[in-house]
């Protein structure tokens, strides 16, 4: 009988999942914040926002690293 490892868990991917949601969506909305602050211009808002999602990705990615690593040991 082959033992799951902690990497088999559906509820720990469906977190992973949910989680990583979350943090792109927030790092969108401050983007957005943060590029309204600035100015009330659409190219500061849109700056803003494409920041944003460059934070998100780097964030899901450094996530799924971290998540990785853990699963592997």
């Amino acid at each position: 009988m082959k033992k799951k490892g902690s990497g088999d868990n559906p509820w720990r991917a469906a977190g992973l999942v949910g989680v990583m949601g979350l943090d792109f969506a927030i790092c969108i909305f401050l983007g957005y914040y943060v590029g309204t602050l600035f100015g009330d211009s659409p190219g500061w808002m849109i700056g803003g926002v494409l920041v944003g999602v460059a934070a998100g990705i780097l964030s899901c990615v450094l996530l799924v690293r971290l998540i990785m690593e853990d699963t592997d040991g």
